[in-house]
């Protein structure tokens, strides 16, 4: 693979000679099976979200605007600008908090970046190995700069990454010079921070959206430096920039194929098996199995205490507000270890009807809520990131103890899902608006995603699929 030196050089050159010199012919077989399963599945999470009210108003809005020689909101056929189509469909992938994530100093959803990639592929006719390629890079880059620096931390959402992602793998579907792709860096970042209130409280809309605007935005600013604009200058290390402003300076590791790094960040993010958000995946898992051993018959009644013994990243996103014993929107339930503990208890799994509106507001469960009490645990936290250690802890009325710790969920790069399992969740979101022979078009196509010449031929099945119906 090409060696980057990147001694003395401001970190925007860096970021742009690497996203110039990635080639799909310097991608492992790992990492293009990998990018594939992220389409996927983010597709699958797409259509499970298609009836989802943010979903309906992303694509109304998307289709407000028309360019037959755009890119296509998902689902309907309707071709708009690259930008308005990545924000529609970016909504739809991310908005059920199914896609996939990664954690480390900043967590991310970086399959949140394939809408954009699909956009911009489709205005441009990019071919598969391009999307891939552009794929590769973007969860490299994402991933990489959550590596670096916790923006959370110092109160912005990690949204905010996603504007130099998104907006590199656009230039590079773009065709852009490595000076542009500097100016995209500018341009993309600089007016677009992202405020952590999105996840704070009770929860909107907007937290499922947040990345589809941030990847409209990159968007747009790789399309504005296509057409000649510049960006503001050193957008990291400036007077004024990135690094003062927003994250605190940082060193970024050698990416994949840089510096002779043969890893690349696609294959260190995991899938997720439950529709809730990631740190809660093991406490899930632990709640299910201990399930089992307490017998499912009127559990709630059964049932003195619950504790979770948890991470302190866990607990402050998911287990740190009042909001979380009493919420009151999906998008709050699906953030609280402690509904989606009790959910599970009481009803076997976790799925989308989980979060439905009468499901959270069910008292039986909303009394079991309050049995639960999350404790911040040193021991998980020092295996976190690694894993998302939790410890379950049930006692019982009759006097019973049962204890479970899971720190590797399914889905996880340490154990994940196989072809078999992304495949049968994709069917199990997208049988609900279409048919086995469409899903079985659609997915024959995605598997084979690196011979596709033309992605509006598989937006055009998705739209297909929809007018077609069950």
């Amino acid at each position: 693979m090409t060696v980057i030196s990147h001694t003395k050089m401001f970190l925007a050159d860096r970021l742009a000679e690497y996203t110039s010199q990635l080639s799909f012919e310097k991608l492992p077989a790992e990492a293009v099976l990998e990018a594939k399963r992220r389409v996927i599945d983010a597709l699958g999470c797409a259509m499970g979200a298609y009836d989802a009210e943010p979903a309906q108003i992303a694509r109304q809005v998307a289709q407000l605007s028309s360019n037959p020689n755009g890119a296509t909101v998902l689902t309907t056929g309707h071709k708009t600008s690259p930008d308005l189509a990545a924000f529609a469909s970016g909504v739809m992938m991310r908005y059920l908090d199914f896609n996939d994530t990664y954690l480390s100093k900043e967590p991310a959803h970086p399959s949140d970046n394939i809408a954009a990639v699909l956009a911009v592929a489709e205005a441009e006719k990019r071919s598969g190995k391009d999307i891939i390629t552009a794929i590769v890079l973007a969860y490299e880059i994402q991933c990489r700069l959550c590596d670096a620096a916790s923006i959370r931390a110092r109160g912005w959402d990690h949204v905010t990454y996603g504007a130099f992602s998104a907006g590199l793998a656009a230039g590079k579907l773009y065709g852009l010079s490595q000076q542009q792709l500097v100016h995209v860096q500018g341009l993309a970042a600089t007016p677009n921070n992202a405020l952590r209130q999105t996840r704070v409280g009770e929860l909107s809309h907007w937290k499922g959206c947040a990345f589809a605007n941030a990847s409209r935005n990159a968007v747009f600013a790789a399309t504005l430096a296509k057409h000649g604009m510049t960006g503001p200058s050193e957008i990291f290390e400036g007077e004024m920039g990135f690094w003062a402003q927003v994250s605190g300076p940082f060193d970024l590791a050698p990416m994949g194929g840089e510096d002779g790094n043969p890893h690349f960040m696609i294959n260190q993010t995991y899938v997720k098996h439950f529709p809730a958000e990631y740190h809660s995946q093991s406490a899930i898992e632990a709640a299910l199995e201990l399930r089992a051993q307490i017998g499912a018959d009127n559990i709630d009644q059964k049932i003195e205490s619950i504790t979770i013994e948890s991470f302190d990243a866990a607990v402050d996103i998911i287990a740190g507000f009042a909001e979380h014993w009493a919420p009151k929107s999906r998008e709050t339930a699906d953030h609280s270890m402690p509904y989606c503990v009790s959910a599970a208890l009481m009803d076997g799994d976790i799925t989308l009807d989980t979060f439905s509106d009468a499901r959270i507001q069910e008292p039986k469960l909303r009394a079991l809520i309050q049995k639960v009490k999350v404790n911040r645990n040193a021991e998980m936290t020092a295996g976190y990131p690694e894993g998302i250690p939790n410890l379950l802890v049930i006692k019982t009325i009759d006097g019973q103890q049962y204890s479970k710790k899971i720190a590797y969920p399914l889905g996880h790069n340490r154990n994940p899902m196989n072809d078999v399992d992304i495949e049968k969740k994709f069917r199990s979101l997208a049988l609900r608006w279409m048919s086995e022979a469409h899903a079985d078009r659609i997915l024959k196509a995605l598997w084979s995603l690196e011979t596709c010449t033309d992605i509006s031929e598989i937006m055009a099945l998705f739209a297909e699929a929809i007018a077609t119906g069950k």
